[in-house]
């Protein structure tokens, strides 16, 4: 079984051999600072059932430390200290002022209901409170894995309840319903994210060239693995916005494949009904869904968990540029083997990176209690409407309604955020592309560790340490 945590770390002790960090600080970055294991009872169905969960923090190099919060079965300290660590490393490439935490917790969300799983949620969110593992000034949870802006909800008003006098309660998580001090567009970020990173790399000639792809992001094909928020997303826009064509999804239970195209939202219909793509009427079931991985194609998205592209399949992959939309979908020793083949790889820690970027936006909304847009919008359409009818006073004409109405519309808090988005993904590409350029040996993924740990360190120096 191949170790995520001894595999985040291999790699940023890979990007640490590039730079001139003293071995001792060096391994303060690497090193968690403090996981917490918390377990905790809950009456259910007449009997008392012990939940066992987690919250890590990797790096305090910026408060209040951020990560998200996964219910998942299979979760272990290991998983969310190198979560933890992915976190620290995202925040430092997109210059969101946070350090890296991460959280998990134990369980099957299927094998309970809604009721129960909120009572479970609250139970969890009251451990972490009173040890200040969520704070808006110190810690910071976000959906992942198994959980959504339900939870948040809970989480968020759990926090309300045993801190009624913290004016900031809202900023205590992010990922929260619009109507409950959320933010229109988190539940899109990570998939516009991956979106925005992606039509970036396809407007460098030399990145295209190297693996002699053809310039524009146009009709390229893509195999997806991975079909929840994030991979729904990114598909989504990526067909609808950029003219990609999806040819295939990978599930856990099975994928589906049809080289014309698959039709995004049809799919996911389908497989919110079903549960599975078993007889899905518009392309070819796969049982073992992992066999798409080695499909032809231009570009392949993990957008699922970790370690799905391992020794076994990586000298399979056809896909000449992975993009990875998941926490480290690709093990170390993968790597090695998709850099030697020639396969260009867009890293976790900058691809998946838009999560945190609107978390970021929403927790600034929370602490200024006022949304993005509300002092300005209406002077700027006052503006907009003046320069309309000078236009048309000027040239004796009126300008075509198509136009007119972008003006007199105005800016939304929605088209901020995505701007904002846009902004902080594409600066850190091209930051990491500009390390990736001087590098010797060139590896986009080493380029962007380094970039992220060297941004660290000069945090940690700035305070004497």
């Amino acid at each position: 079984m191949n170790n995520f945590l001894t595999d985040t770390n291999r790699f940023v002790n890979k990007a640490l051999k590039l730079t001139s960090i003293s071995p001792g600080l060096a391994n303060k970055i690497i090193t968690c600072n403090s996981s917490y294991t918390v377990r905790f009872g809950v009456r259910l169905r007449n009997d008392i059932y012990t939940f066992e969960g987690w919250r890590s923090v990797h790096s305090e190099h910026m408060e209040p430390t951020k990560g998200g919060i996964r219910f998942d079965i299979s979760t272990h300290v290991e998983e969310v200290e190198a979560l933890a660590a992915l976190m620290s490393y995202k925040n430092a490439i997109i210059n969101v002022p946070f350090g890296g935490s991460k959280g998990g917790l134990k369980i099957n969300p299927k094998d309970w209901t809604e009721k129960e799983i909120e009572k479970i949620t609250r139970r969890f969110s009251q451990e972490l409170i009173k040890r200040d593992l969520i704070s808006p000034s110190q810690n910071v949870p976000a959906p992942d894995i198994g959980t959504s802006s339900r939870e948040m909800a809970w989480i968020a008003d759990e926090y309300r309840k045993m801190s009624p006098t913290d004016i900031n309660a809202a900023a205590c998580v992010t990922g929260k319903p619009a109507n409950k001090n959320g933010l229109i567009g988190r539940e899109e970020a990570t998939g516009r994210g991956v979106q925005y990173i992606l039509r970036e790399f396809f407007k460098h000639e030399d990145l295209v060239g190297s693996i002699k792809y053809s310039n524009g992001i146009n009709e390229k094909s893509f195999i997806l693995q991975g079909f929840g928020n994030v991979g729904y997303n990114a598909s989504k826009f990526l067909t609808e916005d950029d003219g990609m064509k999806l040819v295939g999804i990978a599930e856990y239970n099975g994928g589906i494949y049809n080289e014309k195209g698959l039709n995004v939202d049809h799919a996911k219909k389908f497989f919110t009904k079903h549960g599975s793509f078993k007889n899905y009427p518009k392309a070819s079931f796969i049982k073992d869904g992992s066999l798409l991985l080695k499909r032809k194609c231009d570009v392949l998205i993990p957008a699922a968990r970790e370690n799905v592209i391992t020794l076994k399949n990586a000298n399979d992959i056809k896909a000449k540029l992975i993009i990875e939309a998941a926490n480290g979908p690709i093990s170390f020793d993968a790597h090695k083997i998709l850099s030697k083949n020639k396969v260009f790889i867009i890293p976790d820690i900058l691809a998946n990176s838009g999560g945190v970027a609107v978390s970021y936006f929403e927790w600034v909304k929370n602490i200024r209690h006022i949304r993005f847009g509300r002092l300005e919008k209406r002077k700027n359409n006052i503006q907009f409407n003046t320069i309309i009818e000078a236009i048309e006073t000027m040239t004796g004409k009126q300008m075509p309604a198509k136009f007119k109405s972008n003006f007199i519309d105005g800016i939304d808090e929605i088209d901020l955020i995505r701007s904002g988005l846009d902004d902080m993904m594409i600066d850190g590409f091209r930051e990491v592309k500009k390390e990736y350029s001087q590098m010797r040996n060139p590896d986009f993924r080493t380029a962007a560790y380094k970039v992220a740990i060297e941004k660290i360190a000069m945090s940690y120096d700035s305070i004497g340490l």
